[in-house]
């Protein structure tokens, strides 16, 4: 911004020094994107508690699995394109903050699906367990070895951009990168054997599968993306198989 009186110039100059020094020493220390940090240094919303509870889903009721066959019912079909000039980077350089509280979604994701978190002051999650929904399983969680949980995209990002994603303007594809209810924290082999696959392909253990498959229609009829044709056998499989 600048200065009301040409005399403060000198003065705003120097701050400004002050906060880039300051953005660029945090941004090394704790990971954070520097355009983040150096937002929340502007207009003076520091790190906060991450919210474990913004977007959170619970196990599919015999509703929800009504509504998602009814959602699948009326979904396009189509076969993906190939894979062309797919980019990560055009979903967005990384974690942002989507809810103004200060954290990355990353963090934020973190927050919601650990258990026993320990979390800091600038809102890395340090640690906690998972009550992993892709294997069942139990993970121990901590930042010295954070692939051990990963954030997985239910609807992986390569296959939206291959069912239409790749028309979106840019800030669609970020925000669907940033999707509270597309994002699971998950255990980092089972995330990596899923990887770009969509559950004509991959699902997770029989436990979630209803859960999996609510969430996965759900993405897909809120951003009006097609299904395939084995991606719908696959959901339409797992929603049949829902507990009512």
């Amino acid at each position: 911004m600048a200065p009301k009186r040409a005399r403060t110039l000198g003065g705003a100059v120097g701050a400004a020094v002050v906060v880039v020094a300051t953005v660029l020493v945090v941004s090394l220390v704790t990971g954070e994107n520097i355009l983040d940090v150096l937002l929340r240094k502007v207009t003076g919303q520091g790190g906060g508690a991450p919210s474990p509870t913004t977007g959170q889903q619970g196990p599919a009721t015999g509703e929800d699995a009504a509504e998602a066959e009814e959602r699948l019912e009326s979904l396009e079909t189509a076969e993906p394109a190939p894979r062309g000039d797919y980019d990560r980077d055009e979903f967005g350089s990384g974690w942002i903050d989507t809810d103004d509280n200060g954290c990355s979604t990353r963090n934020d994701v973190l927050a919601r699906d650990l258990t026993d978190t320990e979390i800091a002051p600038d809102c890395k999650v340090l640690s906690g367990t998972l009550d992993d929904p892709y294997t069942g399983g139990t993970v121990e969680f901590s930042s010295e070895d954070p692939q051990a949980v990963q954030i997985d995209h239910v609807v992986p990002l390569s296959l939206a951009w291959r069912m239409g994603a790749d028309e979106w303007d840019r800030d669609t594809r970020v925000e669907f990168a940033n999707d509270f209810g597309n994002l699971l924290a998950s255990d980092g082999p089972a995330n990596r054997e899923k990887s770009d696959s969509g559950p004509g392909e991959w699902l997770p253990y029989e436990g979630y599968q209803c859960s999996y498959a609510v969430a996965y229609v759900d993405v897909l009829h809120r951003y009006e993306l097609p299904v395939s044709a084995d991606d719908r056998r696959g959901l339409t499989d797992a929603l049949a198989a829902c507990d009512r």
